[in-house]
């Protein structure tokens, strides 16, 4: 079984590697570019049986810095 977790700055918070994105995108030609938000996505490899409720445990404790990030999860 395996679980992804995507995990994204929560709007209003400041993102200095999405504004370092941008402006790269900028200076590459690509001027239709107004923002952009940087995060990241976990996969994890897990036993069967793992159920969902485990994986939120997971996020909330290690995965994702809940005061400043948010998250979903999607099991496959």
């Amino acid at each position: 079984m395996k679980a992804r977790v995507h995990v994204m700055l929560k709007n209003g918070v400041l993102d200095p590697q999405g504004e370092a994105v941008r402006h790269a995108l900028g200076a590459l030609g690509f001027d239709g570019v107004n923002g952009v938000r940087q995060g990241k996505v976990i996969e994890l490899d897990l036993a069967e049986g793992t159920s969902e409720s485990d994986v939120t445990a997971m996020c909330e404790k290690l995965l994702a810095n809940t005061v400043i990030e948010s998250y979903s999860v999607e099991l496959a």
